[in-house]
């Protein structure tokens, strides 16, 4: 089947599935504006085709998806031409998932990251194996958790999604089991015969219940209570605050510190909002928000800088604009998010 997606995804009407496969292994099946056009037509087509069940989305390779395309972003926006038109798509597509009238199952072994959770963790089944690691790690390059994560991440219980979205640490599979990202957990050398079984029947739930395995949670208990004691908090500041307390004379929160201290204040201060912003709103109300913040990010300083110091001059340490948490005024943030007027993202 072709939904014009070339070499970079391939579609299969396998028996009651739509099979979806990334396949830019080379490139960490990073999601591109090609790869975006083709799945959303795909997912379009099968919702009204009464020959398909259930829509399986997996990748070839190590990783499922280390994100979006970001040095085509760079050049681009270098260029003087951002590319507010991928995004837009890309944000519309995360939305189509979230409504998506089938089963969508995501079979995650590997890295996801990024691009690559809004087009799997918005479906209703994220069945990942013991080589799947989750982050949304965008602060760190100057940019914020977008794809629908401001709608994904406040539901995590223990403040867990807010401690995700402002350090861009990873997680396994146990944790994403136990926060509520992984819906299943099977075995990475299941994956060929859940897939068969799962083809044959069209039926994810009465497959999965043969292939579970138990997952254990990975962070333990005083950490957890770490993450929800300084990440709970009302306020950004507060949030550092509490992390510089008890920085002195304990291990996570020193290194949890330390860590937010790299990533851009700009994109802190940002994150911090649209998470909160978020436990309120839609799905279609998340994207919109972050179609506005995505617009003045592609304008802006960090972003660029961040891919720059990540992917241009690997491993240079990016300098901010502005340089510290306090130098980022409220009215900057506003800005962010202020209304696009007939610019607003089209759902």
């Amino acid at each position: 089947m072709d939904f014009g997606g070339g070499d970079e995804i391939r579609f299969e009407h396998l028996g009651r599935a739509g099979v979806v496969t990334l396949t830019r292994p080379r490139a960490l099946n990073a999601v591109t504006h090609r790869m975006v056009g083709a799945l959303a037509a795909a997912v379009c087509a099968w919702e009204n085709d009464p020959a398909i069940d259930v829509v399986v989305i997996k990748a070839e390779g190590r990783a499922f998806s280390a994100g979006g395309d970001i040095l085509h972003v760079y050049e681009a926006g270098r260029a003087g031409k951002p590319p507010v038109e991928f995004f837009a798509d890309e944000y519309r597509l995360n939305a189509r998932i979230n409504s998506f009238r089938k089963p969508y199952v995501a079979l995650i072994d590997g890295i996801v990251m990024g691009g690559g959770v809004g087009i799997s963790f918005h479906g209703s089944h994220r069945v990942m194996t013991e080589n799947a690691q989750f982050a949304m790690p965008e602060v760190g390059i100057g940019f914020f958790p977008d794809v629908g994560a401001s709608h994904l991440l406040p539901d995590l219980g223990g403040s867990f999604g807010m401690y995700l979205a402002l350090t861009g640490n990873r997680i396994r599979y146990g944790d994403a089991l136990w926060a509520g990202l992984a819906t299943h957990t099977i075995k990475a050398q299941d994956q060929a015969g859940f897939l068969d079984r799962l083809t044959l029947t069209g039926d994810p739930d009465s497959v999965l219940s043969a292939f579970l395995v138990q997952a254990r949670q990975e962070t333990d208990r005083p950490t957890l209570e770490a993450i929800m004691r300084h990440f709970s908090k009302p306020s950004l500041k507060r949030v550092i605050d509490s992390l510089e307390r008890e920085a002195a004379t304990d291990a996570f929160a020193a290194l949890t510190l330390g860590t937010i201290r790299t990533r851009s204040p700009t994109s802190l201060h940002i994150a911090w909002r649209a998470i909160s912003a978020g436990k309120t709103l839609s799905m279609d109300a998340c994207m919109k928000m972050e179609f506005r913040i995505l617009n003045r990010m592609l304008d802006g300083h960090d972003f660029y800088e961040g891919i720059r110091a990540a992917i241009i001059d690997k491993g240079s340490t990016p300098q901010w604009r502005p340089a510290s948490l306090g130098e980022v005024s409220e009215a900057d943030i506003d800005a962010y998010f202020a209304p696009l007027g007939e610019r607003e993202l089209d759902l």
